[in-house]
């Protein structure tokens, strides 16, 4: 176990969170919630049928609830029809959408029932998403809802000792100038909230300082001059190339005045494009373990999975929810 989950599993079992698992149809649920349980990551509630319950697995301490008979069925209900209604919502609708694991786990979250929720194994990004900010909303002084991957490489010598955040690689499409420095900043925070040390923070580009000239590198260039004056004091540089962000002896050589060339830790890509096959390629070419997508400015901590994750990828998404609800 690399160390940054050895140190985010410590964090999680200090706070002693209760995570709603709303995908009790997939397998490799019920076995992150098993492993999360006896490592004491978080107290674990699973969405479930009874038909849904695996007979192969030990699944005494996990709290099942099935919410089609739930005894605080009616109380959600009520909450997203209050919730919703301005936007139309009937309590007939409210009735219905409140049987979709994905909205009874977030309102789950919403009504105290539980600190944090981790989906996305079966649900797509947008279903699970959707259903949290309709009901949690974004965070005060929040103006962009973004998402990132913490990205654990064994053997590097780069990053914070090989363990980066890439941003954003899971929600916003092709943000603006103005997004793309919401999304370095916001990254920033989240990488120092939970790897403890400080974001050196890349915005990247096919340019380095002006090498080339396109509409492309423009956007990256003026959402650098946009982070840096929204956030005077953060590490921050750009346009970098890949290799001049990373690697000590190509950012000497292509940004010698850079405070971030050659040490960034935290990675921001220009575009969703990039920024997802660059979290793929380094998952299955490196090794990497891929933690995410982790959401950031949403009210409280709901946390997408990627569809091919693992059972281990659902406990470490387990364990730095639990420690972002600690520090909601």
């Amino acid at each position: 176990m690399s160390s940054f989950l050895t140190k985010t599993i410590e964090r999680a079992r200090a706070a002693d969170k209760h995570i709603v698992l709303p995908e009790g149809s997939d397998a490799r649920t019920w076995e992150a919630a098993r492993q999360a349980l006896d490592a004491k990551i978080a107290r674990i509630t699973v969405l479930a049928s009874p038909a849904e319950v695996p007979t192969n697995l030990d699944c005494s301490g996990i709290n099942v609830i099935n919410p089609a008979n739930a005894d605080f069925k009616d109380d959600l209900a009520e909450s997203l029809y209050q919730l919703r209604q301005a936007k139309g919502m009937t309590h007939e609708q409210a009735d219905e959408l409140i049987a979709d694991p994905l909205y009874f786990g977030t309102m789950m979250v919403k009504k105290g029932y539980a600190d944090g929720a981790v989906a996305g194994a079966v649900n797509a990004t947008s279903a699970v998403l959707r259903a949290a900010l309709q009901i949690l909303k974004t965070a005060p002084g929040t103006k962009l809802v973004s998402s990132y991957f913490i990205m654990d490489v064994p053997d590097c010598e780069y990053g914070a000792d090989g363990v980066f955040l890439y941003a954003d690689c899971g929600l916003v499409e092709n943000p603006d100038a103005d997004a793309l420095s919401e999304i370095a900043i916001a990254s920033a925070a989240s990488f120092e909230a939970l790897v403890g040390q400080q974001a050196q923070v890349a915005m990247l580009s096919y340019s380095t300082y002006g090498s080339a000239k396109s509409e492309l590198t423009e956007k990256v260039v003026e959402a650098t001059r946009l982070a840096r004056e929204k956030a005077p004091d953060l590490a921050l540089d750009g346009e970098l190339q890949l290799d001049a962000a990373i690697v000590r002896a190509i950012g000497e050589s292509k940004a010698p005045d850079s405070a971030v060339a050659g040490k960034a830790n935290v990675l921001i890509f220009p575009d969703l494009n990039s920024g997802n096959i660059a979290y793929k390629l380094t998952e299955r070419l490196a090794k990497a373990e891929a933690y995410g997508p982790i959401t950031q400015g949403i009210a409280a901590p709901v946390n997408d999975l990627s569809r091919g994750c693992s059972a281990e990828d659902i406990v470490g998404v387990i364990a730095i929810t639990a420690v972002q609800a600690a520090d909601n």
